[in-house]
C-alpha cells in the first residue's frame, strides 16, 4: 500500500532581516514578496501538487493564527488543519507535534516538512525530488534536499554526500555555515550541497530518532500533545508543557545524529529569501542588474534592489544598494550589509518604538484597521470589517469613539441599543459604554473612527464576548 504524504508547512518566525516589510504582527511568510500570492499561499499551493498528498497541516504561532486561516480561506483551502505553537521552540519540536498529529490518522504517514518562506522557481523539478525522497522515506530514511550551490555562500549550511542510495545518497557530513574559504573548498571538492531545510521522513521514524537523540524534547512534546485542546478550527498543544520544551532544530536534534540521514540533490531554483540580498538574487533584473517593485524611478543605479509600497521612490547614482519604502519606514542599505537589518529591529525594540511590531495597517480576524492621523488626545483610524464578521463586545476605560460609516452597512451595539447605520451615518460611543461593531452585509464595511481621551493604547480594552475567543 502506498503511504500517504502529509505536507507540514512551518509558518512561524518573524523574518527580521526583511524589515521594514516584515514585522512581528505581519512577518514575511504572510507577505506577497515574489508574486501576487503570499509566501504561505505559494508553499501550500506547491504542496497540494505532491503525489498522494493529504490536506496541509500549518504550524503557526498563536498571534498569527487568524492571518494563516484567512490566507488559506482566500485561496480556497478548506480542509487544512492549523496547529498553534504557544511560542517558538525551533523546528525539531514543531516537526514532532506535526508527526504526532499525522499519526492520529495513520502511523505510516510520510511527512513533508516545508518552511513557508522559501522560493522554489521550478515546481515540477521540486515535485520530482519530493517523489524520490518519499521513496527513501518509505524505506526508513530521513531525507533532506541538497541544493546545488552556485557560489561559496557563507549564510547556508552544507551537506556532503556519501555513498549512493537509491535516488539519493547517504549523508557523510553536515557543515554549519562555513567561512568563504571553507565553502569554496567544499564546492571544488564536489558532492557538497546547500542545506535547504526541507525534509521528508516517516512520522514514526522521526519520533523514534528524536526520542533516541533528544529524549528531553520528545518527552516535552508528547506531554504537550497529550494535553492538547482545540478552539474554533485550531489545535492547541498544552501550553505549559510546550513552553518547557528545549529549543532545537531538526538538523541539530536529529539529522546530524541519526545513522539514517539521506540527501536528494535538487536544482529547482531554491532560495530561503532570508534577506533583501537574496530577494535581489532571486528577482528578475533589468539591463543594469536592478530588481525593482512598485512605483520606482532608477537613474545611474546598478545591481540594486528597490521596492516602493506606498509612494514613488527615486534612486539616483547608487550601486549595490537596498532601498525599501513602506508607509511608515524607509530602509536604505548596501547589499553587503543586508544580513544586518535585524540589528535595526533590535534597536527599535530597545527604544520602545513600534515600527518593528506592525505596519500602519494592522490585521485582525474580522478585517483590519489602519492609522490615518494621531495627536495629543486623539487618533483617527480607518476600519474595514469583512462581510459577516464582528468586533468583540467591549468597552474602554479612558477613550470615547465616534464612528462614521463610509461604505457598507453597520450593526452597532451601544449599551442596550442596537443600531443599523448606512453610508454617511454616524454614532458616538461614550467612555465606559459596552459596544460592538458588526458587518451584516455582503460587502466590506468601511468606517472612520475618531478616538479621543487621555490614553489611546490598544491595551485599554475589556472584552465581554468574542467569537474569535481572544483573551
Amino acid at each position: 500500500m502506498t503511504l500517504s504524504v502529509q505536507p507540514v508547512i512551518l509558518a512561524g518566525g518573524y523574518g527580521t532581516r526583511l524589515w521594514p516589510m516584515s514585522r512581528q504582527l505581519l512577518p514575511k511568510q504572510f507577505l506577497p514578496l515574489v508574486s501576487a500570492q503570499t509566501m504561505l499561499q505559494e508553499t501550500v499551493a506547491r504542496a497540494q501538487r505532491v503525489r498522494d498528498a493529504g490536506p496541509p497541516l500549518v504550524v503557526v504561532s498563536e498571534e498569527h493564527r487568524f492571518l494563516a486561516a484567512e490566507q488559506l480561506r482566500a485561496m480556497g483551502v478548506k480542509d487544512a488543519r492549523i496547529l498553534l505553537e504557544p511560542a517558538g521552540r525551533g523546528t525539531a519540536p514543531a516537526a514532532a507535534l506535526a508527526c504526532l498529529e499525522a499519526m492520529e490518522r495513520d502511523p505510516g504517514t510520510i511527512v513533508l516538512l516545508l518552511p513557508a518562506d522559501h522560493l522554489i522557481a521550478d515546481t515540477d523539478g521540486f515535485l520530482k525530488c519530493v517523489a524520490a525522497a518519499a521513496g527513501l522515506a518509505r524505506d526508513g530514511r530521513l531525507v533532506t534536499f541538497g541544493v546545488q550551490p552556485t557560489r561559496p555562500a557563507t549564510g547556508y549550511g552544507y551537506i556532503v554526500r556519501g555513498d549512493a542510495l537509491g535516488a539519493g545518497y547517504r549523508v557523510r557530513q553536515f557543515v554549519e555555515k562555513p567561512d568563504a574559504a571553507r565553502a569554496a573548498q567544499l564546492i571544488s571538492a564536489g558532492g557538497a550541497y546547500w542545506n535547504s531545510g526541507m525534509f521528508v521522513f516517516g512520522a514514526t521514524a522521526y519520533l523514534e530518532e528524536l526520542h533516541k537523540h533528544r529524549p528531553d524534547i520528545a518527552a516535552a512534546v508528547r506531554k504537550a500533545w497529550s494535553e492538547r485542546g482545540s478552539d474554533l478550527d485550531f489545535i492547541r498543544p498544552g501550553r505549559e508543557a510546550f513552553l518547557a520544551c528545549p529549543q532545537d532544530s531538526v538538523d541539530y536534534a536529529v539529522m546530524e545524529r541519526t545513522a539514517n540521514a539521506a540527501v536528494v540533490p535538487g536544482d529547482f531554483g531554491w532560495s530561503d529569501l532570508g534577506s533583501w540580498d537574496t530577494l535581489w538574487e532571486a528577482g528578475r533584473k533589468d539591463g543594469h542588474g536592478n530588481v525593482a517593485a512598485g512605483d520606482t524611478q532608477l537613474l545611474e543605479t546598478k545591481d540594486s534592489y528597490v521596492r516602493a509600497e506606498s509612494r514613488m521612490v527615486a534612486v539616483l547614482g547608487l550601486d549595490n544598494a537596498v532601498v525599501v519604502e513602506t508607509s511608515d519606514a524607509v530602509l536604505v542599505a548596501s547589499r553587503e550589509h543586508a544580513q544586518r537589518v535585524k540589528e535595526i529591529v533590535v534597536r527599535l525594540a530597545d527604544a520602545n518604538r513600534s515600527e518593528h511590531l506592525s505596519h500602519d495597517r494592522v490585521y485582525r480576524p474580522w478585517g483590519y484597521y489602519e492609522s490615518v492621523d494621531a495627536g495629543a488626545r486623539y487618533q483617527v483610524k480607518r476600519i474595514v470589517v469583512n462581510p459577516g464578521q464582528a468586533l468583540s463586545l467591549q468597552m474602554h476605560h479612558r477613550r470615547a469613539e465616534h464612528w462614521v460609516v463610509v461604505s457598507g452597512t453597520a450593526r452597532v451595539t451601544r449599551g442596550e441599543e442596537v443600531l443599523t447605520l448606512a453610508e454617511n451615518q454616524s454614532t458616538f460611543i461614550p467612555v465606559g459604554t459596552k459596544h460592538r461593531l458588526e458587518n451584516p452585509g455582503s460587502a466590506p464595511l468601511q468606517i472612520i473612527e475618531v478616538q479621543s481621551g487621555d490614553y489611546l493604547g490598544e491595551d485599554d480594552i475589556v472584552r465581554f464576548e468574542d467569537r474569535y475567543e481572544r483573551k
